[in-house]
């Protein structure tokens, strides 16, 4: 997987189809291979976008797709990590995405309402059935995901956490501080 990904947030509303699929194009003719989006990514558009460039632009294989789940339309539970909301997302971004699996889908956001538990239950679920080749994490704070990456490791056999995604770049090096660390202890970088 490349070190550098291709973030996928405003295709479909900023950036037109035909522009994106020239990025992406762009992209894997430097090398590059790791393409990131998310269910919530303008409205889904984003994973459309994405799903119609797969094998247009580029061959499926010669990308790793990452999604990102958790977040929800509603305003009343701006986030649900329940199983059923995860794996009800996660066929829906396979539906936008025309694939049959995500190389890797990540938890998106914390759900102080969602036993962590049940979330990783979820992941785990969608690894054993092929949806999803690996699980991982996006925006979350050190604690949460120590805390979740910590579930994992305490039962041999589980799924890891095998990222931990975060805004990174040369104005925000928050990461280094927290996260970094806690990926490392817990063999996640």
């Amino acid at each position: 997987m490349s070190r550098t990904g291709l973030g996928t947030m405003t295709w479909g509303k900023d950036t037109s189809e035909e522009e994106a699929g020239q990025l992406l194009t762009a992209f894997v003719d430097a090398g590059g291979t790791l393409v990131d989006t998310a269910d919530i990514y303008t409205g889904g558009q984003s994973e459309r976008v994405l799903g119609r460039l797969l094998n247009a632009a580029v061959r499926r294989e010669d990308v790793v797709v990452a999604t990102k789940t958790g977040h929800t339309p509603e305003g009343y539970r701006p986030v649900d990590g329940s199983r059923r909301h995860l794996l009800a997302s996660l066929d829906a971004s396979l539906r936008r995405l025309r694939t049959e699996y995500v190389d890797l889908w990540q938890l998106h956001v914390f759900d102080p309402a969602t036993p962590p538990e049940e979330s990783l239950a979820a992941m785990e679920t969608a690894v054993a059935a092929g949806k999803a080749r690996y699980a991982g994490t996006g925006n979350l704070e050190a604690w949460q995901f120590a805390t979740l990456a910590t579930w994992q490791r305490a039962q041999p056999g589980r799924v890891p956490l095998v990222s931990a995604g975060a805004e990174y770049s040369l104005l925000n090096r928050d990461a280094d501080r927290a996260l970094r660390p806690a990926a490392a202890a817990a063999d996640a970088t």
